[in-house]
């Protein structure tokens, strides 16, 4: 007859030890108290540096709750919860505490250890570093960070509806996260070309500067404001070794932003963004538009006027975009307006120049400021004067192949941001926000690389 194997311990699955029935884990078998779960999979507790003492179920019906008993490796005991340096110990805190961590068959499920409090010489007396949660927290790491998860892909209401928490929790945990992802020595290592730029994200001239890394394409900084000062302290944060390693960088032409560079990186050329440098000469064409328009008005002439003034789109549109339509009318102003198809010319030229080989471009552009001083259309003529004295700037921009492209592309996922949350109270939690999603803070899924 064969010999019968013992029935494996629902906690701790181990075959070495028979269980009498009925009996608990605190009760049975010496393995479960000393089961390390170092890696996810046994009874979903993905928890490094942990062991697991026991377990009960608490409650009953719908309300039934899992209450896993833990406590740290010898390790990972006695460390500061913020420096995580190993102190001596002050006293046993509070005494038993509890941690919501991820559901567990449809119930919620809770961790429960002890927290002592330790002596560090930095911090002072704090609670001691557990490893399955983040200091202050009332959640676990795993939880927190499919929380964080869920947050860059849905809305914070569908967030605490899906993960029974109220709306307020979802923000501090997605402020904890974050925190925790800055917090890395590496965050801003190796950073040498950045893109600064503002974007408007509530009414009354509220503004939010943005400062990307043009390599990752991820948010460095984000800070309410557009001075000076606000772009400062990003590279305060940077450090003098890595603002001189700060090599190239892109933005419009504010002077709140070259004069926060030349103050703080003396390595760093500025690179003007074309698209701003072409929108001159756009917002300069249709000056001019305007301008013929007006004087074709007074003088009677309501039918030029009339075509003068449909003829925007086709001023403005790319030549290869243009439609049959508009491009007939583009062909009338050349035959019956002289200075305004002048106008398109120069406008279309200065477009070109971003378009061309570095040398052929910086000849081009030459060329073209000769063309537009001289060409007898005062807007041509103040902008001809503002690129002159930005020259070197957009040089930079040509030899570089540098624009502000990514940082614009930013702006408008945190336009989205604020338009999907319809707003947001404070600016800090729209900051937490943009790091979350466009910042490379966002972690992964619990048990997923």
């Amino acid at each position: 007859m064969p010999k019968r194997q013992p029935r494996p311990h629902l906690a701790c699955g181990c075959e070495r030890h028979r269980h009498p029935r009925g009996s608990s884990v605190q009760q049975g078998c010496p393995c479960a108290r000393e089961s390390h779960f170092d890696q996810v999979g046994s009874q979903g507790l993905p928890f490094a540096e942990t062991v697991v003492l026991g377990w009960c179920l608490e409650g009953d019906g719908e309300r039934t709750r899992l209450i896993v008993r833990v406590r740290p490796r010898r390790k990972a005991l006695g460390r500061c919860g913020i420096c995580h340096r190993r102190c001596p110990g002050y006293d046993r805190g509070g005494g038993l505490r509890r941690w919501r961590t991820l559901d567990l068959a449809g119930r919620m499920c809770f961790l429960e250890a002890e927290a002592p409090r330790v002596q560090c010489p930095r911090h002072g007396v704090v609670v001691a570093a557990v490893p399955w949660a983040r200091h202050g927290a009332d959640f676990t790491r795993a939880f927190e960070d499919q929380v964080a998860w869920l947050a860059a892909h849905c809305s914070q209401t569908a967030v605490a509806e899906l993960m029974r928490i109220s709306w307020y929790t979802v923000g501090a945990i997605i402020g904890r996260v974050v925190a925790d992802a800055r917090a890395r020595p590496d965050f801003l290592r190796g950073v040498t070309r950045i893109g600064i730029d503002e974007v408007h994200y509530k009414r009354g001239q509220r503004y939010l500067t943005v400062i990307l890394d043009h390599d990752t394409g991820h948010v460095l900084y984000a800070a309410p404001g557009r001075d000076s000062e606000t772009v400062g302290r990003f590279f305060l944060l940077l450090g003098h070794e890595g603002c001189s390693r700060i090599s190239l960088v892109s933005a419009d032409a504010g002077e709140w932003i070259a004069k926060a560079v030349h103050a703080h990186c003396p390595n760093a050329h500025i690179c003007l963004d074309p698209f701003h440098v072409v929108s001159w000469a756009t917002d300069a064409l249709d000056e001019v538009r305007r301008t013929v328009w007006n004087d074709a008005r007074r003088a009677g002439q309501a039918a030029v006027a009339k075509e003068i003034k449909g003829a925007r789109w086709a001023l403005w549109k790319n030549p290869p975009d243009l439609s049959a339509k508009e491009e007939a009318k583009l062909a009338e102003i050349q035959r019956t307006n002289g200075p305004l198809y002048r106008a398109y010319l120069l406008k279309e030229e200065l477009r070109e120049v971003f378009r061309l080989p570095p040398d052929e471009a910086l000849d081009l552009l030459d060329a073209w400021l000769a063309w537009a001083c001289r060409c007898r259309l005062q807007p041509f003529v103040r902008v001809s004067k503002t690129i002159r004295r930005l020259r070197e700037e957009i040089a930079d921009a040509i030899r570089h192949g540098l624009s502000n492209a990514r940082v614009e592309a930013a702006n408008t996922k945190v336009r989205v941001l604020t338009r999907v949350a319809y707003g947001f109270h404070s600016a800090a939690a729209l900051v937490s926000l943009v790091y979350l999603t466009l910042g490379g803070c966002c972690p992964s899924l619990p048990g997923r690389a």
